[in-house]
C-alpha cells in the first residue's frame, strides 16, 4: 500500500528526514514511533502529498504521490495532529461540507456510514465548539473516512485524551482497520503495543528500527558486565551461536557503575536463549565476569536502547 524509498527533507540547515525507506502492506496497522522532532509529521505530510521531499520517491497503492498527488490523495484519509475542524459548524454541517469538497456522489450515505462508525449519532446537531476533545477527535476521524479510503493516516490521534477517551479512540481505530490500512504516528509506546502489527521507529530523521511486534516479543537480549576490558571480547561474543548483534554499552548499564567495568548487550535471534553459551564462554576464557542477566525485549526497551545509542 505504501512504498517509500530514500525520502529526505531539510528545513534550512536542519535535516528532518535522512534517506527514509519503508513499505506498508495492505491491511496492516503500523505505528510510526519517535520522539517529538524525530521526523514523524514530516513523513506523514510527504506521504499525503502536502509536502514535497528534497529526494526520494513515494507511492500509495501504486500511484506516485509526487507525480499525481490528487489520485493518491483520493485513496487517503488523513487526520492531522490538530484536526482542522470548523468549530462554529455543527457536526453534520461540517461533514456535509467535507463531502461537498470531496465531490462525493452519495454523500448522505457516506456521512451516515462515517457517523455510525465513529458513534456520533447523538452529536450531529451539536456545534463542534461544544464537543469534548475526544468527540472532536471522532469528528476528525469521521471526515478522514468519509470517502472510504484504502489508507488511513493519523497523526497523534490520542494526544491529550483522558483515559476513557483514549480507550474509545483506540477501539475505534481497531474497528476501522477492518476496512483500511492504517499508519499512525505517536510518541506513546503503549498505543503502538495495543494497536499495531508493526512499529517503525524514527530517530533524528532516520529509520532506526522496523519490526513486527510479535517478532519483537519473541526476541530476548542479555547484558554481560566484565570488571575489566578484555581484548577481543566483542568478536568472541559475536561468534556465539544464537547471537544476532553485539553492542558495547555505557558503564551506566553495569549495576555497580565501577569505572573499569565494561558492558555488552547481545540481542538473540527469536526464541533463542543465549545465556548458557555466554556463561560458558566467559568461564572458558576466564573473563572477570561481574554480571550476566537476561533481558526480555519490549518496545520500550528497544526504544530506550536506540535512544541511548543515537
Amino acid at each position: 500500500m505504501i512504498e517509500a524509498q530514500g525520502l529526505s527533507k531539510s528545513y534550512g540547515d536542519f535535516k528532518a528526514l535522512d534517506d527514509v525507506s519503508f513499505n506498508v502492506g495492505a491491511g496492516e496497522i503500523v505505528g510510526l514511533l519517535g520522539h517529538n522532532g524525530a521526523g514523524k509529521t514530516t513523513t506523514l505530510k510527504i506521504l499525503t502529498g502536502f509536502l514535497q521531499p528534497d529526494a526520494g520517491s513515494i507511492q500509495i497503492g501504486g500511484v506516485d504521490v509526487i507525480e499525481d498527488p490528487q489520485a493518491a490523495q483520493a485513496m487517503i484519509g488523513y487526520l492531522p495532529e490538530n484536526a482542522p475542524v470548523y468549530s462554529e459548524l455543527s457536526v453534520q454541517d461540517y461533514l456535509l461540507m467535507v463531502a461537498d469538497v470531496r465531490n462525493l456522489a452519495n454523500k448522505l450515505d457516506a456521512i451516515k456510514e462515517a457517523v455510525v462508525a465513529t458513534a456520533l449519532e447523538d452529536r450531529l446537531t451539536t456545534p463542534i465548539a461544544q464537543l469534548s476533545k475526544g468527540y472532536r477527535q471522532r469528528v476528525g476521524i469521521a471526515q478522514a473516512i468519509l470517502h472510504r479510503p484504502q489508507l488511513l493516516i493519523l497523526d497523534e490521534p490520542t494526544v491529550g485524551l483522558d483515559p476513557s477517551q483514549l480507550i474509545e479512540i483506540r477501539n475505534l481505530i481497531k474497528r476501522l482497520s477492518q476496512h483500511s490500512t492504517i499508519l499512525f504516528s505517536t510518541h506513546i509506546l503503549p498505543e503502538v503495543e495495543a494497536l499495531c502489527d508493526r512499529a517503525i521507529i524514527l530517530m533524528n530523521g532516520k529509520v532506526r528500527s522496523d519490526e513486527q511486534l510479535d517478532v519483537l516479543a519473541s526476541t530476548s537480549s542479555a547484558l554481560l558486565v566484565l570488571d575489566d576490558d578484555v581484548i577481543g571480547a566483542a568478536e568472541a561474543l559475536r561468534n556465539v551461536t544464537g547471537v544476532d548483534s553485539v553492542e558495547r554499552v555505557s558503564q551506566a548499564s553495569a549495576r555497580d557503575n565501577v569505572a573499569s567495568q565494561v558492558a555488552y548487550r547481545m540481542t538473540a535471534f527469536p526464541n533463542v536463549d543465549i545465556n548458557p553459551q555466554l556463561f560458558a564462554l566467559a568461564k572458558e576464557q576466564n573473563w572477570p565476569l561481574r554480571e550476566l542477566r537476561y533481558e526480555t525485549q519490549t518496545l520500550e526497551s528497544v526504544f530506550n536502547q536506540l535512544s541511548q545509542s543515537s
